[in-house]
């Protein structure tokens, strides 16, 4: 188990509410998606790039946007929420770094109206 991996408390909160429909082929382990659906969430890597222990990056796409159409997101969090009485903190502290001279506001931009009057004067 890696170090950000559903642990077995929230797991057993969690798999009751997933849809289990099989469609046919060999199903990959739930638990093991919802990790690396949860890991492309946390890094903000290209799905592609999610890590081959979470199985295919096709199988954790296809189910994030399944459970999404079917509300399962919605009670995953009411769900976890509810096992934790409410007693869940979330901070979202988003940095983005501008590059020096995009932080500086002023533009070498020509005034028109000047230009004119100038031209015309």
């Amino acid at each position: 188990m890696a170090r950000f991996d559903l642990t077995d408390f929230e797991w057993s909160v969690i798999q009751p509410l997933l849809p289990n429909k099989s469609r046919g082929v060999a199903r990959v382990d739930d638990r093991r998606v919802l990790n690396g659906i949860f890991w492309r969430l946390r890094t903000g890597a290209p799905w592609a790039d999610i890590p081959a222990r979470y199985g295919p990056h096709t199988t954790c796409v296809n189910r994030f946007n399944r459970w999404r159409k079917a509300g399962v997101w919605d009670r995953i969090l009411s769900a976890i929420s509810k096992a934790y009485d409410g007693d869940i903190q979330m901070i979202d502290s988003s940095s983005i770094r501008v590059h020096q001279h995009a932080a500086n506001g002023q533009k070498n931009r020509r005034d028109p109206v000047a230009w004119v009057a100038r031209a015309a004067g």
